[in-house]
């Protein structure tokens, strides 16, 4: 069966990988939009911004917001559950202090529309993702397209980024594992300020793996400070001058330089060796660190202990969710309860009642409508932006669409 599989994924090398079918083997027990929500891990890092009174300091901590929302990433290798189209999820969060809903906006091309709000009215965090994948033969690399917003209201700014790509290495043979690389660049519409930081691919052997290095510039574009550390660890901020003076002193005795340039698609996808941990540049100041991970992790899909809470069903839920709530969809419960026979047939089935629900659509000449977000733009980039319409945490649920 994996075979067939394997051949169908060489015969659509050239097809996007969202379009085909995949085993439930691959996926793990959340939907992409609760995955999504993962961004709002460390929202402590946005909350802090508030007291912040100069634009670089807040920089450093939506850098290191920017760099934190991939985190939960590292070592996930099973595939979220693609959302149907019309699905929702949402969450409140009073102890961080958020509130976040989300909506599949789009089937084809796969669009997913999320707005998180602070509940004290701090901030606002939105944006819509379509998370391009590309088959490479032996790896799987997704470019995660669409822009996201921070506005921080009391500052009255607004910062936009993209983030990095992300490459899934071994889907067919071999160990599981994932590196992200690409340069993300955080751009201040309002002071003019920009954070460019690069995450670094593995390299030839594995210098690389998991680095993250770039800079905060003003809008002269003088280098104001270095951002640098590890996805997967911790992020640290220091004066340009002291890091590249320690960078200096770190190259001495090293007369054999390689440059570790490295793709998605290489022959050799063997997991290189993690290096040592982050080397901190004397006078540097630690502006975040991840979380350990529970100690059963390894076997509940290396979730983090948000991403374990994502899909719980709270007495009362019921009655005040949306039935579009991805809580309620019966594949993704029946693979957390341990059922992956019943979750592939659900699977299955949700996935053919889409099919005859967007062929009646075709027949009856009828478009789909969005519930929560239109299509628009986004007024700092001018780009085409999913745009969250308000009322959702309104309770008024009349005329959904039955998608499960």
């Amino acid at each position: 069966n994996l075979l067939s599989y394997i051949f169908s994924f060489y015969l659509n090398v050239k097809q996007e990988l969202s379009k085909i079918t995949m085993p439930i083997a691959f996926n793990e027990p959340l939907s992409f939009l609760q995955r999504i929500t993962e961004y709002m891990e460390h929202t402590y890092l946005i909350n802090r911004t508030s007291s912040m009174s100069d634009s670089i300091e807040r920089m450093r901590a939506v850098a290191a917001f920017a760099v934190s929302a991939v985190a939960s990433q590292w070592d996930r290798t099973g595939k979220p559950f693609n959302p149907l189209l019309g699905e929702t999820y949402e969450l409140i969060r009073e102890d961080q202090g958020f509130r976040i809903v989300s909506e599949q906006v789009s089937h084809h091309p796969p669009v997913s529309a999320f707005h998180a709000e602070n509940l004290a009215g701090d901030f606002v965090f939105h944006g819509s993702i379509y998370p391009k994948l590309k088959f490479w033969g032996k790896s799987v690399e997704a470019e995660p397209k669409g822009t996201i917003t921070l506005e921080l209201l009391k500052h009255r700014e607004a910062y936009t980024w993209s983030n990095p790509n992300c490459c899934v290495h071994n889907v067919i043979l071999g160990k599981l594992w994932i590196e992200q690389y690409g340069t993300v660049e955080i751009v201040n519409h309002s002071t003019g300020d920009k954070c460019v930081l690069n995450f670094k691919p593995c390299g030839m052997f594995g210098k690389e793996l998991h680095k993250v290095e770039g800079y905060i510039q003003d809008k002269s574009k003088k280098k104001l400070a270095v951002i640098y550390g590890k996805w997967t660890e911790c992020m640290w901020s220091v004066d340009p001058q002291a890091y590249e003076a320690h960078k200096k002193s770190e190259k001495k005795g090293d007369n054999k330089k390689q440059k570790n340039v490295r793709s998605c698609n290489d022959d050799a996808d063997d997991m290189p060796e993690v290096q040592e941990t982050v080397s901190v540049v004397p006078g540097s100041t630690l502006l975040w660190r991840i979380d350990s991970r529970p100690a059963h992790s390894s076997v509940m899909y290396n979730f983090t202990n948000f991403a374990m809470c994502l899909n719980e069903l709270e007495p009362g839920m019921e009655a005040v969710l949306p039935h579009t709530d991805c809580r309620f969809r019966p594949d993704i419960r029946a693979m957390e309860n341990g059922n992956m026979d019943e979750a592939s047939k659900e699977k299955e089935r949700l996935e053919e009642k889409q099919r005859a629900a967007r062929k009646e659509r075709a027949k009856r000449d009828e478009e789909w409508s969005t519930r929560w977000f239109q299509m628009g733009t986004n007024p700092y980039t001018g780009s085409q932006d999913w745009i969250y319409t308000g009322g959702y945490f309104n309770r008024n649920y009349q005329d959904l669409p039955d998608i499960y």
